[in-house]
């Protein structure tokens, strides 16, 4: 099986959109004559284990993940977990068929299964930064892999409540916005330290806050307009604590990136983060969308540690 691709398909995915388009894609991946073995995603975390599993078993070095962008985040996880081969070696790609979708909208991914599908058989890849992060979960300490955005704060809270409407079938970029409006009222600024590569970069209330490979969470905000996938540098974006009204008034400014203009917001460049908060005053995590832990946080940048299929005008010359 090890000239296989190794298909991980969430059929959650896009409130279930997966389900009722898998049959499609399905046909379309079976029409290109390679060499595929199916596997289903069946509760959260389930991809990590598949994917470590199939790697170090049977050898997998090409996947493609059908789903979204927490199904891409798992599939990553289990590529970083497993021991057999080093990351690189791994070929990875993506049917977009999430809510989001904002790991596809960093590389201009087309937006019909038969065009991504085209795509993954050009093969043209990028040897894309990941993100490491130390984060604290109950009494453990854990880690976790992205290769988009990591939201601290208000954003956090945004997407543990979006999470929880996606639960019940109700996700997409119009509940993410809904939560952002609603969740106003149930945030307040939290204290940090924030050292960057050994320096103190902040100290002070912050609002919300963006560590990032990648430019777009949120099903589009453009939370770090300059970020480079590739560069070995995390794009950091803190929004000070505001006002609500300063936050409604610049809501359309997320889209666009343009929002950094605000006095409010401060932006850095690292390659390590580390972020801390008094105990009573946790700031929660979340990492391509998906709900994690609290502070204290530690980010390192892993340079060019996956191999990503894009569209030709992104590719990585090797």
């Amino acid at each position: 099986m090890d000239n296989d691709w190794l298909v991980v398909v969430n059929l959650h995915a896009g409130s279930n959109k997966c389900r009722r388009d898998w049959p499609r894609i399905k046909k379309l991946l079976e029409e290109t004559g390679i060499k595929q073995h199916h596997v289903f995603t069946e509760r959260q975390y389930h991809a990590i284990e598949l994917v470590k599993k199939h790697i170090e078993e049977n050898g997998v070095k090409k996947i493609i993940v059908v789903g979204g962008d927490g199904t891409l985040n798992e599939t990553v996880n289990g590529i970083f977990k497993q021991k057999r081969f080093k990351t690189q070696e791994i070929t990875l790609g993506l049917i977009t068929v999430g809510t989001g979708n904002d790991w596809g909208r960093m590389y201009d991914m087309p937006e019909s299964y038969k065009k991504q599908v085209k795509q993954l058989l050009k093969g043209h890849t990028l040897l894309q930064d990941v993100g490491e992060v130390d984060f604290s979960y109950s009494k453990d300490e854990q880690k976790r892999y992205f290769i988009n955005i990591a939201g601290m704060g208000y954003d956090a809270l945004v997407a543990q409540k979006t999470n929880m409407m996606k639960q019940q079938g109700k996700g997409g970029a119009i509940a993410y916005l809904v939560n952002l409006i609603s969740g106003l009222f149930q945030y307040k600024s939290v204290h940090l330290e924030i050292d960057a590569d050994g320096k103190n970069i902040f100290s002070g209330k912050v609002f919300s806050m963006s560590i990032g490979i990648c430019k777009y969470n949120g099903g589009g905000m453009m939370q770090l307009p300059d970020a480079i996938p590739d560069d070995g540098l995390f794009d950091i974006t803190i929004i000070r604590k505001t006002t609500k009204y300063r936050i409604v008034t610049n809501i359309k400014n997320l889209y666009d990136g343009s929002f950094i203009k605000m006095p409010e917001v401060d932006q850095f460049k690292a390659e390590k983060v580390t972020i801390t908060s008094k105990p009573a005053h946790r700031l929660y995590l979340e990492t391509d969308g998906e709900s994690l832990g609290h502070s204290p946080l530690d980010f390192k940048v892993i340079p060019r540690a996956v191999r990503l299929i894009v569209k030709k005008k992104y590719s990585t010359v090797i």
